[in-house]
């Protein structure tokens, strides 16, 4: 009998959740036979209590406990049959982690225990371990949900003003000198001073942060000195991991979080997390049992229909989550909901968000998932963002996600680093991509906004290696260097690695000016890598996953002064200028104010570009004009544009070209306001540029000119 005097209880919410009084526990169990609930005590983590849950309402399991409240240590037994063949795997030896927990204790560890079957065994998993794993389980916490917000509200800006900042919390504090030493790594230090004068001088409007759910590293790893740095690999969708905490890992890594996002709702910028709900930490058959394996592994998890002892894979890591349980589509929608209401985050980016739309094998654009997130008045209204791929057949759905959905459009980063290395007939694909690429979403009314431009991502190459680089250098990784892509649209001037000669090294320079600049101004949301402005790099390795150290993190006391000061200085430019970031199409059609087109694209010769000339000029070089008064003609919504005009000459050459300028009717004077053929930023020159003038373009270079005075 416990000494708490239990009651029944209610079946929702999931999770524990505290009245003031006690708490109420609900478990979602289809399939078990019997759910215990074991207590521990919050000083020495031991066993205080064991008690049956035996009331069930609708497959949920719940129990109140009056007495106890934040603080309190938990987590489930499950009983049923143990017949993997048959897709269940319980095991009442196991403790497994509540799915809805909202705070752990500590990191999972890799511990023989932890695993359903015996370690070594000759039939693997199809064997059945009794040992107790709660000696080496970090329990789960019961919270306290109050917090003082104060008067928080989310900075809501506009997805097409928005530009992103891809982050790792360790990553970009650990080494950053002016953050407390204490603070670094954590919650805390990426929202301290240093920090957020650093985020408001470059001038971007949301930190993306890679995943900060609970997860695990995966034993290879740990049995190599390694761990998985990144975070893909979740066990806790509401949980903030305990590792980027300075406060405590008794619930404080909650107020912490929280305390973090408000200090950056108060400075303006927005908050998006990197979430993982493809998959689990508990991997493939021979994985641990932690969690959902335990509690109801054919609820969870897509089970192959020959042997459901196996994993349906379509995410590379070992299983995928059952999107067709209407159980684990809740999990999903609960999770998203609580950041949202309880943690006050701004948006999402899904991780393999193809994996989430699977309902059978195909990718379904209007599955369940989709339909769900498109009805809630909660979800439908942040920033949602899908990685569109996973490792299955047909996965790669750029540009197929539904409307309300941004992207990060793989075929940007493409045409941009084929554009620049001299891959010959890019020019139709690069003016597509830099107009926002309209083949990819106009036809389904979505916005330029819905694509996501980037030339680097945390995955593959930083700015600087992927101009120093042709191939890879994972050797750190322990897999002798067969893990990652080998990226084929590098360009490393002909030199691999780092050289001190100044001549490759002044051109490598200008090529990360020139990615960037060909980034931040495109139509679409950029999103700029942490540590690419400061020219960090990894030393060639594409996949640093699994170093926590200082090949990840960004090494600030070897910072290029002179690329994020040009760096800021564009970024500051294109929030100044809305022609940059039109809310919509350029359409090529006359606007009222200057009766120019809107967008206008020119061959070098100063000729509009001719269908034959778009399909024949083999030449990487091509100028466009953009139109920065009026209102479009034909535009039912009436979309003001009130900006300077501008003409862009960007030369991908091995050699300088001679560019002529637009004719008379598109303004009589210009002006040079920036050059990647110059290590300084925007700049002001005295000398005026008439109409029809001829300018020499240096190889490899941008020029941007304006009939303005730059502000």
């Amino acid at each position: 009998m416990s000494q708490h005097n239990p009651r029944p209880g209610q079946p929702y919410p999931p999770g524990a959740t505290w009245d003031g009084e006690g708490v109420n526990f609900a478990i979602f169990a289809e399939n078990a036979e019997g759910v215990e609930l074991c207590l521990y005590d919050p000083e020495t983590e031991q066993e205080t209590d064991r008690i049956p849950l035996n009331a069930r309402t609708d497959l949920t399991w719940h129990i109140y406990i009056p007495g106890i409240g934040p603080g309190q240590l938990y987590g489930f037994r499950v009983q049923g049959p143990y017949e993997p063949t048959e897709g269940l795997r319980f095991n009442p030896n196991k403790l497994l982690l509540d799915p809805y927990a909202k705070a752990l204790s500590g990191t999972v560890q890799p511990e023989d225990a932890l695993y359903g079957y015996e370690i070594g065994h000759e039939q693997e998993d199809l064997s059945f371990d009794t040992r107790d794993s709660a000696p080496v389980l970090p329990k789960c916490l019961v919270v306290d949900s109050g917090f003082d917000w104060e008067n928080d509200s989310s900075p809501d800006i506009p997805l097409h003003d928005s530009i992103i900042y891809e982050l790792h919390v360790k990553g970009f504090t650990e080494l950053h000198p002016d953050i407390p030493g204490e603070l670094r790594g954590t919650y805390a230090g990426l929202s301290s001073e240093p920090a957020l004068e650093y985020f408001h001088s470059l001038g971007i409007t949301a930190v993306e942060l890679m995943p900060i759910h609970q997860f695990v590293s995966e034993r290879f790893l740990v049995e190599k000195g390694l761990t998985n740095y990144w975070g893909y690999n979740s066990i806790g969708y509401f949980a903030p991991d305990v590792r980027y905490s300075s406060s405590g890992t008794m619930g404080q890594q909650v107020t912490e979080f929280k305390e973090m996002v408000k200090t950056f709702h108060a400075n303006g910028i927005e908050v998006i997390l990197d979430v993982v709900y493809n998959h689990t930490a508990e991997g493939n058959h021979l994985g641990p049992t932690l969690s959902f394996r335990g509690i109801d592994n054919p609820a969870y998890y897509r089970l192959t229909e020959e042997n459901r002892r196996y994993y349906t894979d379509y995410t590379g890591t070992g299983n995928t989550l059952n999107m067709m349980h209407p159980n684990s589509l809740r999990l999903i929608m609960d999770s998203l909901r609580y950041w949202i209401q309880e943690m006050h985050v701004d948006g999402f980016r899904f991780d393999l968000a193809s994996a989430l739309a699977r309902e059978l094998h195909d990718v379904d654009r209007l599955g369940a998932f989709f339909d769900i997130i498109h009805q809630d008045p909660v979800i439908s209204q942040v920033k949602l963002i899908a990685e569109p791929w996973d490792v299955g057949e047909g996965g790669y759905q750029v540009g197929n996600f539904p409307h309300g959905w941004a992207e990060w459009n793989g075929k940007y980063r493409d045409t941009m680093r084929d554009f620049w290395r001299g891959k010959e007939q890019m020019l139709s694909q690069f003016a597509t991509r830099f107009t926002g690429s309209a083949d990819l979403y106009q036809d389904d009314y979505r916005l330029p906004s819905a694509s996501v431009n980037f030339i680097t991502a945390h995955d593959g190459f930083t700015l600087r290696d992927l101009v120093s680089y042709n191939d890879k250098h994972n050797e750190a990784n322990q897999e002798e260097n067969k893990d990652g892509t080998d990226d084929n649209r590098s360009w490393n001037c002909g030199v691999e690695g780092p050289t001190d000669d100044p001549e490759v090294n002044a051109l490598r320079r200008r090529q990360q000016r020139n990615f960037l600049v060909t980034l931040l101004l495109s139509q679409g949301v950029p999103m700029v890598l942490s540590g690419d402005e400061l020219g960090n790099t990894q030393e060639g390795n594409n996949n640093a996953y699994c170093q926590d150290n200082e090949i990840s993190w960004i090494q600030w006391e070897q910072a290029d002064g002179d690329l994020l000061e040009f760096t800021r200085d564009l970024i500051h430019f294109r929030r100044q200028h809305p022609v940059f970031h039109r809310a919509r199409w350029f359409r090529g059609e006359e606007v009222e104010g200057n009766g120019l087109r809107d967008i206008e694209w020119f061959h070098p010769d100063g000729e509009r570009m001719s269908d034959a000339q778009w399909k024949e000029w083999a030449g990487n070089a091509i100028g466009l004009f953009l139109n920065g008064e009026g209102i479009l003609a034909r535009d039912p919504l009436g979309e003001t544009i009130t900006d300077d005009n501008f003409f862009i000459a960007l030369n991908a050459m091995p050699e300088s070209i001679t560019f002529t300028l637009p004719p008379e009717n598109y303004g009589q004077d210009w002006q040079e306001i920036l050059s990647t053929a110059n290590e300084s930023g925007l700049h002001s020159k005295e000398n005026q540029l008439s109409a029809a003038s001829h300018i020499e373009v240096p190889s490899r270079s941008v020029l941007l000119f304006t009939q303005s005075e730059p502000e």
